[in-house]
């Protein structure tokens, strides 16, 4: 047979007209499934198994169309058809009817999904313990590092927090924090558990893979409720180039969510960091550990790595506010200096004085060193403007508001915080102290029960459950409580407790024996334990050491320049308890009243004051002074728990108007 005559031939068989009704149909019924399938639940292996079988029966139609024709008595060969009997015309015209009228319906289906692309649905299909998760959410699981060398960890995770802090500047996006994020596999298996368990929509998947100067990045936008894959791309760029990705990446997300950005989230999304690109590994080094957990013991290595991206990038203000981060958190647990803080924070302002970081920066400075608490919630609120998915600046906001006095503000950004980072300890910590300070022990029972079940046997966890049992004297169940912490925790505020517990049993030589164990050191050491291991000596009638103890405690109260520092661990109102335990009235009272002035605008602080004013008014005689200072208002329930267990208090245990200062309820 010629070639003309075979194409001829094809032609006369419908051959040409099969093939355009089978792309036709393969097309409509790819759009039902990739449509239909999602809202059965059925998973997306089976629209990609549907792609397959249509590709794989397409040759298979045209031998078909070829090989048989499809006559009034049915299927026959087209080798038993007789040339003159033939009816491939009239078959011919029913496929080009039918393929318009597939055509039509594929069309119609693609419009509808392209109207529902740019005006979507809120999803009601993932609901979370805090109700539906909004359209607009999204979560950045942690990257994978496919680089050989596997030190390159922290790359990959500094890539994913890039884009996810770009993410965060958008305000009509809800973006679950890294914290939360960073338990989940890079390629989890369930990503509809996963939206569910973090309030979101969508999730952004992603890996990285770093050879010497290049870099590939691999990212994909899946939508959690159905396991649809809704955007994917692939970058090939080098270390100097990288910056691009995670802006290109952060503006396609918000494109693909319909979200539009506003010219200040268009500049805060696109922003390169720095140019010097060892600056930026040192930054997103010194992250990488931030998010593995701050605390007094490694806040100088972690600022160390803020201190080398500064030195070789001068102007790199995320890098200084991150730096004035780290620097106050030191200076607020008693290890930095004001002036060093100072420094970050000024150069951060000076570089992007508008930025959301360097308004972070002002706020912690103002807050953890200044103590300017209504200059620093001014500037907390600008932080929060220009960063309204950053869970830190809400929780420090909500701290800062305690001391104010504002509790319902308070309350309020405490939960926004557990919404923005639901699997973040630390903040479910601060919310559940929150509560259990107010009296709202079931409440804050609740918040630690949520917490042990994404974290079993948190000991931060039964810590808080413990403290809740105590405030309410019920000790047997705190003690039970404290059993199932290891003994050997580094947890300061778990030797705190368990002081406490000691001590409120009347268990005093065991009490003793605790402190004098030395673990953990920071503690054993620390001028406020030394001041209540006085206490307990004095009660014990270890008098001696008693007095050894208050003098050792005064002395590590101290400054270079011999005066008590106004700050956050209260020391001024623990010299007030070491110059009584020393017998020093005058001192005791003087301390006292400067106390009270420095702690005059902090509603958290000066109750706390007033408890030790009474209890040195009660221990030099003045029983009317202590219960007069006990009827002031305002008293949370940590203090309500001393009172209520405390030998210390014994002497008032029968009157009433110490057990109404006891019991009755915040005003």
């Amino acid at each position: 047979m010629s070639s003309r005559n075979f194409f001829s031939e094809l032609k006369r068989r419908n051959v040409y007209k099969v093939a355009v009704a089978y792309a036709v149909g393969s097309w409509l019924l790819i759009q039902i499934a990739t449509q239909v399938f999602p809202f059965f639940e059925i998973p997306n292996w089976a629209v990609r198994l549907v792609v397959l079988i249509l590709i794989g029966g397409f040759p298979v139609a045209l031998v078909f169309s070829w090989a048989f024709e499809i006559t009034p008595e049915g299927i026959k060969r087209e080798s038993e058809i007789d040339p003159g009997e033939s009816i491939t015309h009239h078959t011919g015209r029913k496929i080009v009817a039918i393929t318009v009228m597939l055509a039509v319906i594929a069309a119609a289906l693609l419009a509808v999904q392209l109207w529902r692309q740019r005006h979507p649905v809120p999803s009601k299909e993932i609901a979370s313990e805090n109700g539906p998760a909004p359209e607009k959410s999204i979560a950045v699981l942690p990257f994978e590092n496919l680089s050989d060398d596997k030190s390159n960890a922290y790359f990959a995770e500094g890539i994913q927090d890039e884009i996810l802090t770009r993410l965060a500047k958008i305000a009509d996006l809800k973006v679950i924090s890294r914290t939360s994020t960073r338990q989940f596999a890079s390629a989890p298996t369930s990503l509809r558990d996963i939206g569910k368990q973090l309030g979101v929509t969508h999730i952004l998947e992603g890996s990285v893979q770093k050879v010497a100067n290049a870099v590939h990045v691999n990212v994909q936008l899946i939508r959690a409720t159905t396991d649809q894959h809704l955007w994917a791309e692939s970058y090939n760029r080098t270390l100097d180039d990288v910056f691009a990705v995670e802006g290109e990446v952060a503006t396609t997300i918000a494109d693909q969510l319909n979200i539009k950005l506003s010219g200040a989230e268009q500049k805060a999304v696109a922003e390169k960091p720095t140019e010097n690109t060892a600056a930026h590994d040192a930054y997103i080094r010194g992250r990488a550990m931030v998010a593995e957990g701050l605390t007094s013991e490694n806040a100088a290595a972690i600022g160390a790595e803020f201190e080398q991206a500064v030195k070789l990038d001068p102007k790199f203000a995320l890098a200084w506010a991150q730096l004035a981060s780290v620097r106050s958190y030191a200076y607020f647990n008693g290890v930095d200096s004001a002036a060093a803080v100072k420094d970050a924070v000024d150069h951060a302002v000076a570089i992007k004085p508008d930025s959301g970081e360097a308004w972070l920066a002002q706020a912690l400075y103002r807050y953890r060193v200044l103590r300017q608490f209504p200059s620093a919630l001014e500037a907390y609120q600008n932080a929060q403007k220009r960063l309204p998915n950053d869970p830190d600046v809400l929780e420090n906001m909500a701290h800062l508001e305690r001391r104010l006095g504002q509790k319902q503000a308070a309350e309020d950004h405490y939960r926004a915080a557990a919404k923005l980072d639901p699997q973040n300890g630390d903040v479910l910590a601060s919310l559940a102290e929150f509560l259990a300070s107010e009296g709202r022990f079931s409440e804050s029972d609740e918040v630690v029960e949520q917490w042990l079940k994404i974290s079993p046997g948190n000991e931060e966890a039964l810590f808080q459950k413990a403290f809740t049992r105590m405030a309410q004297g019920r000790l047997a169940e705190s003690a039970a409580v404290l059993n199932q912490i290891d003994r050997n925790s580094p947890s300061v505020d778990i030797a705190f407790l368990r002081l406490r517990q000691l001590l409120f049993e009347r268990k005093l030589e065991e009490a003793i024996a605790l402190v004098k164990a030395g673990q953990p050191p920071a503690w054993a050491n620390d001028p406020r334990t030394r001041t209540i291991l006085g206490q307990i000596e004095h009660l014990a009638g270890h008098e001696q050491e008693a007095r050894a103890t208050f003098t050792r405690a005064l002395a590590g109260m101290k400054g270079s320049d011999g005066n008590i520092p106004v700050d956050t661990r209260l020391l001024p109102s623990f010299a007030i308890l070491a110059y009584a335990g020393l017998g020093q009235k005058e001192e005791a009272f003087a301390q006292a009243q400067q106390a009270l002035v420095a702690y005059d605008n902090d509603a958290l602080a000066r109750p706390a004051v007033q408890l030790d004013l009474a209890q040195i008014q009660l221990q030099f005689g003045d029983k009317e002074g202590a219960l007069n200072t006990l009827a002031l208002r305002g008293v949370d329930e940590a203090i309500r728990m001393e009172l209520r267990s405390s030998p210390l208090w014994d002497p008032l245990r029968n009157d009433q108007r110490f057990q109404k200062a006891c019991h009755e309820p915040n005003q």
